[in-house]
């Protein structure tokens, strides 16, 4: 059973789940409303600033920008499988999602997730070919290998996900159906289960730990070359630009991929739903809010197309 906010209980069915969400009184859940609904507005506004940019600027329709569209699209709908469902349940008694409902919403969330991660791959080896092998940058990211690299990303998110998924959602939950959380993610969800999850969990950091290790070292060799590369240029001009667009791209992966270390690639990382929860608001909204601005305020081609985009709008 479930306690409703006027005091009342109604039976959760076994098809449903109780997404708990956050402690505290009304004053309490509308105020994180408000922080939410915040950032969920800031998130979306950016985002798609990005992405009509982006594409209306035909000086910005190169590989380095059609990734960064892509990435503003993947940050968009990775914070609307989250952000919509948890602003409703700040007003809602019963907070129930459906079976259905929550493994539709873990698996969305763990393909973008697991997609995003590949793209910041991507988008770390497109900037090494740019710098460090200029000449051969134009034959090597054509818009076909863009768009397979694109594809790739998202066949390696479905497959991470359609993993976690079938593993996860084939436990019997049967001691409860209370999630700790605010969304249905896995750690909370395997607490759920009355069996063992010991392979669960060796499948989350197996697969989660060679996905986020294996990319990681990808980015950490190709900025090694990028950083020598920038360091033997003499145009002082040329370097400060290159380390401000790759100082993006680093701050960006910095903050996506230390935060999912901390979840999902190694054992007893998080020892409270508490400390679960403050991480996951991190990188499921936080970061898909800061990052339209992290590249746009410190880019100054796209600064520049949004100052164009702006001109045009007004004479018109």
């Amino acid at each position: 059973m479930t306690l409703h906010r006027d005091g009342n209980f109604s039976v959760v069915s076994q098809q449903e789940f109780v997404l708990v969400g956050f402690e505290g009184g009304p004053e309490t859940q509308t105020l994180l409303f408000v922080v939410f609904l915040a950032i969920y507005v800031i998130t979306v506004l950016g985002n798609l600033t990005m992405i009509v940019v982006i594409t209306l600027d035909a000086r910005l329709h190169s590989p380095m920008y059609f990734f960064l569209k892509n990435l503003s699209f993947l940050d968009l709908c990775y914070s609307s499988v989250i952000a919509p469902k948890t602003l409703i349940n700040f007003f809602s008694s019963t907070r129930l999602i459906t079976f259905a409902g929550c493994a539709t919403q873990f698996f969305l969330f763990s393909l973008m997730g697991t997609t995003e991660t590949f793209l910041l791959t991507v988008m770390a080896y497109d900037r090494f070919m740019a710098i460090c092998s200029p000449l051969c940058y134009p034959i090597t990211m054509r818009p076909s290998t863009c768009a397979c690299l694109v594809m790739g990303s998202y066949c390696g998110g479905f497959v991470n996900s359609i993993v976690q998924t079938s593993f996860t959602f084939r436990l019997p939950f049967c001691s409860s159906h209370r999630i700790n959380h605010f969304f249905c993610d896995l750690p909370p969800l395997l607490r759920l289960a009355c069996t063992d999850t010991a392979l669960n969990k060796l499948v989350m950091i197996g697969l989660c730990g060679l996905i986020i290790v294996g990319t990681t070292l990808v980015v950490i060799v190709s900025y090694s070359y990028i950083i020598v590369t920038i360091l033997r240029m003499r145009s002082t001009a040329g370097r400060h630009k290159l380390f401000s667009t790759c100082g993006s791209h680093m701050t960006a992966v910095s903050l996506f991929y230390g935060t999912l270390f901390i979840m999902y690639a190694q054992p007893g990382a998080v020892d409270s739903m508490k400390q679960g929860k403050v991480v996951s608001i991190f990188y499921t909204l936080v970061i898909p809010m800061l990052n339209p601005l992290i590249y746009s305020l410190r880019n100054k081609d796209v600064k520049e197309a949004l100052r164009r985009l702006c001109h045009k709008h007004v004479a018109m």
